[in-house]
């Protein structure tokens, strides 16, 4: 048996109105014959019903009762919490079953069975505990033992009550004081606020009657001020209309002015159409003389550039010109040179690429210098030429029409130095010309010949830049 004498069992499910309804039954077979008048307090049938599920676990089971094998294997608490109708209906309807929680009760309060028995009930044992082993055990008079045990729970529950109840009124009565205080508080503060309420409403008043004598004086302000109005508006209106009337006389002249101006605009477009008209007769004259004279010297009506014509000439045919002297270290040189008109710009191609970018292969190298000129030649407008040695290109490659850059490889027997000499002493004398390249003999000779001459390392900064 797992419960103390003074223990009590957890409560709750279905063990608690029918468990109390069968034990206090109208079939009991103990002591005296007589019946409860009414069911079993709620906590001593709650203790009955644990008594008699601790007992169920430790009976065999072909003496367990058929009603309970099924809950028998459970947890004594499962067992009271899910069959407690059952253990009190047989514990009030089966006197066997009855006579072995008795017997299990006498085992471990022996004492306690004794004082019953003897009709004798302890006064320092608990109630509950009391009431239940006298219903188990039924000796004589525990009914009474019962009825006297219910009656000192009620006593105790209404004590609770009473206590309560106590509490209650000590609380309701702290809140009621609290309550009184908090509207002697508010009553304490509306009259304060009903003092500054008036004290302001006697100030607003004062404010109402000064503002009331500042309104009649600026009704009469304003009464003055509006005769003086209309006194100026009088007076206003009378210079509007002398205005108006010198307004109408000077719109009178200047539309005479204007007619003037008309006509002499008139006069000096008929002079200017004349001498437009004259104009226009001399350049007539003067076009017809330059057509009569081209027929008459038979000069071809288109002009190629020499550039285009040094590859087809002999490499002793020169034309040496004049050139003109620039610093040819300044960072802003290759600049200023393409900002020139008819400007043609002379690139030594290789010369270039391996300055820039030797490492790649010749091909490589002549497209990458191309497509930059490419671009160059695009914004600028200039004309560029760039040589390359033939020697190595066994074919030259075709270029298309639309390319702004003219490429010329040397021929097998002359280098592209020689290539670029003639192409300088093929420019007429006076015409911008530079030369790309950093080669000394280069510098040396296109110099002689009047060329300027820009470093490599220029020019590719220049294409970096772009």
């Amino acid at each position: 048996m797992t419960s103390q004498a003074g223990g009590s069992p957890e409560p709750g499910g279905p063990a608690d109105e029918p468990a109390g309804r069968a034990c206090g039954g109208e079939s009991g077979s103990g002591g005296g014959g007589e019946d409860l008048p009414r069911p079993l307090p709620e906590a001593v049938r709650a203790r009955v019903v644990e008594y008699g599920s601790d007992v169920l676990g430790g009976m065999r089971m072909a003496d367990l009762p058929p009603v309970l094998r099924r809950v028998a294997k459970f947890e004594p608490r499962r067992r009271a919490r899910l069959a407690g109708p059952q253990i009190a209906a047989q514990l009030e309807s089966d006197a066997g079953f009855r006579a072995q929680v008795a017997e299990r009760v006498e085992q471990v309060w022996p004492e306690l069975a004794g004082e019953l028995r003897r009709g004798v009930v302890p006064p320092a044992a608990d109630p509950v505990a009391v009431a239940a082993a006298a219903y188990l055990l039924r000796p004589e008079g525990w009914r009474d033992v019962v009825e006297r045990v219910r009656g000192e729970l009620d006593r105790r529950e209404s004590a609770k009550e009473a206590d309560e109840a106590a509490d209650t009124i000590a609380d309701l009565r702290r809140r009621l004081e609290e309550v009184k205080n908090d509207q002697r508080e508010e009553l304490a503060r509306l009259r304060a606020e009903l003092k500054d309420q008036r004290s302001t409403i006697a100030d607003l008043r004062r404010r109402l009657h000064t503002e009331r004598e500042r309104a009649r004086e600026a009704a009469s302000e304003a009464e003055q001020a509006i005769a003086e109005a209309e006194e100026r508006t009088a007076t206003t209106t009378g210079q509007v209309n002398a205005v108006e009337a010198e307004n109408r006389r000077l719109r009178h002249r200047l539309s005479a002015a204007e007619t003037q101006v008309e006509n002499a605009r008139r006069a000096a477009r008929a002079g200017r159409s004349a001498d437009e008209a004259r104009l226009r007769v001399l350049l007539d004259v003067l076009l017809e003389a330059a057509h009569g004279l081209r027929r008459e010297l038979a000069l071809p009506s288109s002009i190629e550039s020499p550039a285009d014509l040094v590859a087809e000439q002999p490499a002793d045919q020169d034309a040496p010109v004049p050139g003109q002297g620039l610093p040819d270290d300044d960072p802003g040189l290759v600049d200023e040179l393409l900002r020139l008109p008819r400007m043609h710009l002379l690139v030594d191609g290789y010369n270039v690429t391996k300055t820039g970018y030797g490492t790649l292969p010749l091909a490589d190298q002549r497209s990458r210098l191309l497509s930059s000129l490419e671009g160059l030649a695009s914004r600028t407008k200039a004309e560029i030429t760039c040589v390359f040695d033939g020697a190595d290109v066994g074919t030259p490659p075709v270029l298309s029409a639309t390319r702004r850059v003219r490429l010329l490889f040397s021929e097998p027997d002359e280098t592209a130095d020689e290539l670029i000499v003639r192409l300088v002493r093929a420019e007429p004398r006076g015409r911008p010309l530079a030369v790309v390249t950093s080669d000394r003999e280069i510098v040396t000779a296109v110099r002689r010949e009047g060329a300027r001459t820009v470093s490599s390392a220029l020019l590719l900064r220049r294409l970096g830049g772009a």
